[in-house]
């Protein structure tokens, strides 16, 4: 026992606690590179909350629990915050916030105030840098970082680059002094060419939007700034002479009103059960934002309580924050795999030390290209960014060059022979891709093909899928996409743990496929170059298939979105002699090789002459389903962006298109946004129908 009669296990292990979040701390605020997530932090500060609970004398001023952020760096001028800005308690879903509403109204009940019906503002809780905006009579004077709560740092001077801060209130008698409160943060699009730029340059990428963020804040020349479209959103007043409102909305109301940029979704509700339904509704929606929140800030509307609920260490008791699973993570390296795709390229793909994503436990993820790695300069050993945006594959966003530290790591380098064939790999001068010529004999490739073949946005059989597909191709029951129309349900009952009805089910569904329509056909044959949206041109340009297996090169680079380079490629998969058996064999099996009137794009109607680009997933509507809607309204759909796209409509990950849209100058639409557009012709009787729910 200590003298103050403590354990001398707890006091060794609350200075443990202390040293590694103070470290984090100091990695977060000050270096702006962060190496423990949000998950493991938190752990960590709530060990430490219950041990000084458990010991009060523990607890201290300089404790992590009753501090907020990091030092401010020396090489910026001192801000002290006329009111401090505080930190915020964490709820992980519904059953800690209830908790917390629970402790709200005793707390309430312990000084005898009966507030009537509490109102809660929910709002999106920016994964930015914490920001200071003073105004002087209306005049902007200076800005500041959060700092550690009470002392920030001065960079009014790069806060003047960014457009989105007024620099003037006007109105005839604005407020003697205004504290404005807000998160600085990176659109997505946005930093993701930034990384790109980086990785070309030979430079460092930005873990994440936030880190790009503070480091472009904390660069002394202004120029750096004002090089970088950082933004604001502001999230609420702090010390204020000259503004007297009585709610926290009204504030909001007032901001948004003279200039700033305020949330257009912050809603006020009154109900505990209204305030999980938002912080649901914002977490649906998160990965469809152009920026990064990682949780949703409950705040007491009424500001009148704020003073009598008062703060509890480091955090306010009127306010929590509801933290979703954050979306990325930090992890290593440790090998660098590569399989074969569909046309023979070679995909590369990251075994990771396993780390917790958006709720999964994620070992691999896509390493996407050949070129990309090179370019991101991705090495086994790195420690690297992984993200797992939608329920998608996960990713490697980049490597953290800086915490190579000396190590001699390898560029990983393609293989020499084919890993599902042995064939030695080919790559052509000219060519991004390193990839197998055995395109017919590769069981890696044939299978690719295949699950291509029978997915959702191709002949979408379902009940269908990559084990079938491997299970079949094995068993020797198909060779190709042709012989899954010559199975049976008979032959199909032969094998191990298939019963009467799966297999009757299974042959219904490659039945229903037959009536794919031609441009969907076209799309499931998995031809290079040819994705969902050439197909659908090509099919309704040339009309037939027999059209289409005798044209050159140039009378394909007639069609709309095809250039030279691509109507030669795309001639000579139509001319090769595998594949025209193959398109021979698929015809005797009665798949729709002509297209149909209803698929033809419809002269007149409201989107005439318009250009679309589909990018993204949509929340409810397929890309066949959209590309339909457009059609018989007259419009275009193209497979890429130019200067001559009227609108991109963008889904979930929308990836480099959307960030191409920005930069032409492309008006910009969501699901929502398209329907809108559409009209009356969204309502077409011949509109089709959702897809079907997948077994």
């Amino acid at each position: 026992m200590s003298e103050t009669g403590t354990d001398e296990d707890t006091l060794a292990r609350a200075a443990e606690l202390r040293e590694q979040l103070a470290e984090a701390n100091r990695q977060y605020y000050e270096l702006d590179d962060p190496k423990l997530g949000d998950d493991e932090y938190d752990a960590l500060l709530n060990e430490l909350r219950a041990l000084e609970a458990a010991e009060p004398e523990l607890r201290d001023s300089e404790s992590p629990t009753q501090k907020v952020g990091g030092r401010p760096l020396g090489r910026f001028e001192q801000v002290r915050h006329t009111e401090p800005m505080l930190s915020l308690a964490n709820a992980r879903g519904a059953e800690e916030f209830r908790a917390w509403e629970a402790r709200l109204h005793n707390r309430l009940k312990s000084l005898d105030i009966t507030p009537g019906e509490l109102r809660f503002a929910c709002e999106p809780k920016i994964d930015g840098l914490a920001m200071s905006l003073t105004y002087e009579n209306g005049e902007f004077v200076r800005g500041a970082t959060r700092g550690d709560g009470v002392i920030g740092e001065d960079v009014t001077h790069n806060l003047m680059t960014i457009d989105d801060i007024p620099k003037r209130i006007e109105i005839d008698d604005p407020p003697e002094l205004l504290e404005v409160r807000g998160e600085v943060y990176y659109p997505r699009a946005a930093f993701k060419r930034l990384n790109e730029q980086r990785a070309e340059a030979g430079e460092p990428a930005f873990a994440n939007p936030r880190n790009s963020a503070a480091g472009t804040i904390r660069q002394l020349d202004p120029e750096v700034a004002r090089s970088r479209p950082l933004s604001i959103w502001c999230y609420g007043v702090g010390v204020q002479r000259g503004l007297d409102l009585a709610s926290h909305s009204e504030e909001l109301a007032w901001l948004k009103e003279h200039g700033f940029k305020v949330n257009d979704d912050i809603a006020v509700v009154e109900t505990a059960d209204k305030v999980v339904e938002r912080c649901l509704w914002w977490e649906e929606r998160r990965e469809s934002l152009d920026y990064e929140i990682d949780g949703v800030v409950i705040k007491v509307d009424q500001r009148e309580l704020w003073r009598e609920l008062g703060v509890a260490g480091r955090e306010p008791r009127w306010a929590v924050a509801w933290k979703f699973p954050p979306m990325t993570a930090t992890t290593q390296l440790n090998q660098i795999v590569w399989n074969v795709g569909r046309t023979g390229h070679l995909v590369p793909f990251a075994m990771l030390e396993p780390v917790h994503v958006s709720g999964v436990t994620v070992s691999t993820a896509t390493l996407h290209n050949e070129e990309d790695l090179e370019r991101k300069d991705v090495r086994v050993g790195d420690e690297v960014v992984v993200t797992r945006a939608g329920d998608v594959i996960p990713q490697v966003v980049a490597p953290l060059i800086q915490r190579r530290e000396g190590k001699r790591l390898r560029r990983a380098k393609p293989p020499k022979k084919c890993p599902s064939c042995g064939t030695p790999t080919v790559k052509a001068e000219d060519s991004v891709w390193t990839v197998c010529p055995n395109r017919r004999g590769c069981p890696g490739q044939q299978f690719q093909i295949v699950k291509h073949f029978v997915s959702r946005g191709a002949m979408d059989i379902e009940g269908f899928g990559e084990k079938q597909a491997h299970r079949f191709l094995s068993e020797g029951l198909i060779g190709d996409p042709a012989d899954i129309y010559e199975l049976t349900a008979e032959r199909l009952m032969e094998l191990d743990r298939i019963g009467e009805t799966s297999a009757a089910n299974m042959i219904s569904e490659i039945e229903r496929s037959r009536e794919r329509p031609f441009g969907v056909v076209l799309f499931a044959l998995g031809f290079p170059g040819i994705g969902f949206v050439n197909a659908q041109a090509l099919a309704e340009h040339f009309g037939t298939i027999d059209a289409l297996l005798e044209a050159e090169a140039a009378d394909i680079e007639k069609v709309d979105g095809i250039g030279p380079i691509l109507a030669a490629q795309v001639r000579e998969e139509f001319h090769d002699d595998y594949n025209r058996d193959l398109i021979a064999r698929l015809r005797e099996q009665d798949l729709r090789f002509e297209l149909e009137e209803s698929e033809r794009r419809i002269e007149g109607g409201p989107l005439e002459d318009k250009t679309f680009v589909l990018t993204g997933s949509l929340p409810e509507l397929t890309r066949e389903q959209a590309t339909q809607m457009i059609k018989r309204a007259g419009g275009k759909v193209t497979g890429s962006v130019s200067k001559k796209t009227d609108y991109l409509v963008a889904g979930d990950s929308p990836g480099s298109k959307l960030a191409k849209a920005e930069e032409v100058g492309t008006t910009v639409l969501d699901e929502a946004g398209l329907l809108e557009l559409l009209g009356d012709a969204a309502a077409l009787p011949d509109r089709p129908a959702a897809p079907k729910g997948r077994a």
